[in-house]
Parts: structure tokens; sequence; C-alpha cells
């Protein structure tokens, strides 16, 4: 339970919420990894499953058969692979003194389980991220031009070259872009973007505060455009704040995501839930007593692990900054 940093003698109790420095409901809102990496519940904690490399997919077969003959037979191969999931969580104690004794300036029990549930969302984001653009190992390219010079950038070849290059390694037209939000408006200000928006139609006056995600997805003609909003504190505890940007605002992503729960879909990855003990994937809340420090706790929880499936399906652009 936090305490004041300095008096509230001077902090006006008609006011009835306290000022908070940061935005966690919004952050949370920026978080992007359940969009990258989408949920499919599980019915054990850990387990095995096959894994059907994308050659045995797309394998030619000779399909001819002459009368009196059989059909043709195919043999396909899997690769066996694993999952496990592992628990995560977040607790913060509420002190009755100090609840009671800071009562008309915040909700404690409210603030303390958002800073909680932030905690645990904010784990799941950086681990997704991390898994797309640092262990993955998808194959990359810089960007020709990086892309915060607007008038000589070329983000639609960028973007066209990565989207073949998945194709190339697996067969699949990729149907995602995902970026920070800094790059986004960067991409916005790029005059062949806003060029392009412009002969589609939009409008001879289009500007970078026009350009939206629906605008981006038709110029690259993929399907979705992810921006990643989320911030971080860097700094180690007890020193002043450093934010950060989860996403890393050199690299984009470009790949294929799956469009649902249908575990067969190929894509590049996906976050195992298991449920079974309760865990909600959005976070479960809950609340108990501890009597010796006469304090109420709340607790958020969720189980979850992050699987990359197909490489072959991931391509980064870097250097776009």
């Amino acid at each position: 339970m936090p305490s004041p940093s300095t008096s509230l003698a001077t902090l006006r109790p008609d006011i009835s919420d306290s000022f908070q420095a940061f935005d966690l409901e919004q952050n949370i809102k920026g978080f992007v990894w359940d969009q990258l990496m989408p949920v499919i519940d599980v019915a054990s904690a850990s387990g095995n499953f096959g894994r059907i490399p994308i050659e045995q997919l797309l394998q030619q077969r000779d399909t001819i058969r002459t009368p009196g003959s059989g059909y043709a037979r195919g043999k396909w191969t899997f690769s066996p692979d694993s999952y496990a999931t592992q628990e995560h969580g977040a607790e913060e104690p509420i002190d009755d003194n100090e609840a009671k004794m800071y009562a008309e300036y915040f909700d404690a029990e409210l603030v303390s389980a958002l800073r909680a549930r932030s905690a645990v969302l904010l784990n799941a984001e950086r681990r997704v991220i991390n898994a797309l653009l640092v262990v993955a190992g998808f194959g990359s390219a810089n960007a020709a031009i990086k892309w915060n010079l607007p008038a000589t950038a070329t983000p639609i070849l960028d973007v066209e070259t990565a989207v073949n290059a998945v194709y190339t390694a697996s067969g699949l037209w990729p149907n995602t872009i995902a970026m920070s939000y800094k790059t986004f408006r960067l991409l916005r200000n790029c005059q062949q973007i806003i060029d392009r928006i412009t002969a589609a139609g939009a409008g001879s006056a289009a500007k970078a505060s026009d350009v939206t995600t629906e605008m981006i997805a038709q110029v690259f003609d993929l399907e979705n455009v992810v921006v990643a909003g989320s911030s971080y504190n860097s700094a180690k505890e007890g020193q002043a704040a450093v934010p950060a940007q989860v996403w890393d605002e050199t690299k984009v992503f470009v790949g294929r995501t799956a469009d649902g729960n249908d575990f067969r879909e190929p894509c590049v990855g996906r976050t195992f839930h298991w449920s079974a003990d309760g865990s909600q994937i959005a976070g479960t809340v809950e609340t108990y007593r501890d009597e010796p420090v006469r304090s109420d706790v709340v607790r958020v929880r969720h189980q979850t692990a992050e699987k990359i499936l197909y490489p072959q399906a991931g391509r980064l652009i870097g250097a776009v900054i």
C-alpha cells in the first residue's frame, strides 16, 4: 500500500479521486499480446501436441487414377511438441489503517486491483513481444530508407518485400503488420503512404492526422494493423521513472496470425491458457484477509504459456527508425 510522498494537507477532499501520474487502465488498453498470439484454451496445465510441418501440408501428390487401380495414398509426418503453462500473479496488500486514513482521496481497493492486474498483463505483453522480436528467429531485412525520413522513405516497398519473404518461406500470405505507436505515427507522415491513400480517393488534402489503421491496412493489403501502445518503467525500483515502450520502435513485424481458435490454423504462435484452476485470461481477481497485519490483500492471476509455432510465417523489418 503506497504512502503519500508529501503532505496531503493541501489536497481538496471535494475532488473525490487522487491524481494518478500514469493511466494504468489506458496502458492496458494498449496491450496487443492476445492479438498477435491469440488465446487457445487447453484441458491440461501442460501437455504434448503434434505440429505438422509446412512442407507436409504443401507436399505435391500424383492424383491420377486409371481403371482397375487404386488411388494414390500419401504419408505425412508430424513433429512432436509440447507446452507447459505457468501461473503468473501479483498481490497488493491494503492496510486497514491506511485505507481509512486516505479514503477521501482514493479507493485503495480499486487502485490496488488495477496495479496488480497491470503487473500481470504487462508481463504477458512483454513475453509475447519478446518472443516475436527476439526469440522467434524470423528472417529479417532492414528498411531501405528509415521511416523517420518521410519525404524519401519507401514503407510500401519494405512491407511488400517482407510479405513475399513470408510467402516464399511458408506458402502462407501474411495477414498482420505490427509496430509500436511511435513507429505508427512516423509511418503516417511518410509521403508514400499519403500519396497512396490520396490516390485511393481519400482526398487530396490527406495528412498524417487523417491516416487510420484501416487506411494503412488497405495500403499494405493486409487484414490487421496492430499498434502496440504500452509502456513500462525501465528504471530500477527506487530510481526516477524512465518510461519506455514495450515494443522495440526500430522493428516492425509482418506475418500470419490466427483468425480464430482452431488450433489447426497455421499461424506464427499461440497463447495456451489453462483455466481449470480458476484462471481467466484477463486476470482472475481475488481478495483475502491477512489478519496478522490487518490488511486485505488483492490478488490477480492467470496461467498461460506463449509458444512460437511456425517461425517461417513471420518476418521482421529492422532499422525503420
